[in-house]
């Protein structure tokens, strides 16, 4: 499947961006805001650059870009309006970066644009500080052996209400078709255990959040 690659102006490695951000045929890359300077600084050219400019310090090298200036007083973040922008163009799968860390009110809003995503039949991922999150609605997801490193943590959080049915397989701690409440952090730092894993939830929706190395 094809996909719209965002990078943000939050937490962002141009390393890992470099080597995670794999820009194939077909995909669309914007950049965010601020998220140009790390793109530029991983060698990666976007499509787009789109924002009010207000974070990025590479002025410069929007001569030779596509750009679509924002008002600075708007009511959608620079993320959002790039994902806005990926939808527009018929993509349902996105990754975001440079989406966590820095701002946590930037950060709250990239995690609620995963919802927005999710409404909407497409999936978002966000990266940043170490970290892959995503959401999960009334279904399951496995992870195969090089995600279930022994050791690696994840968490798993209900997002939006409670989540019922919720079992954990192949973490350290397990959970057996529970109710899984919004107000108790009950899944924060599970491990992989280095075999088969599995989280599923029957009625609602999970905020999974995840190491990656």
């Amino acid at each position: 499947m094809k996909k719209c690659v965002i990078v943000g102006a939050g937490v962002c490695d141009s390393g890992q961006l470099r080597k995670r951000a794999v820009i194939k045929e077909g995909d669309l890359c914007i950049a965010a805001d601020g998220g140009l300077d790390y793109l530029l600084e991983a060698g990666i050219t976007p499509d787009i650059v789109l924002g009010d400019m207000d974070s990025l310090r590479t002025q410069e090298a929007l001569a030779a870009l596509s750009v679509k200036r924002l008002p600075e007083e708007k009511d959608d973040t620079d993320m959002l309006a790039a994902i806005k922008e990926g939808l527009s163009a018929g993509f349902r799968k996105f990754e975001l970066y440079g989406a966590l860390g820095g701002r946590l009110d930037h950060t709250l809003a990239n995690v609620q644009s995963l919802l927005y995503l999710l409404n909407r039949g497409a999936r978002g991922t966000l990266y940043g500080d170490g970290l892959s999150v995503f959401l999960i609605r009334n279904e399951s997801i496995s992870f195969v052996a090089d995600e279930a490193k022994c050791g690696r943590r994840i968490s798993v959080f209900a997002f939006g209400g409670d989540a019922d049915g919720v079992s954990e397989v192949g973490l350290k701690y397990t959970l057996d078709h529970v109710l899984l409440k919004q107000e108790f952090p009950v899944g924060v730092s599970n491990e992989f255990t280095g075999g088969h894993a599995m989280i599923e939830v029957q009625n609602g929706i999970l905020l999974i959040c995840m190491e990656i190395k």
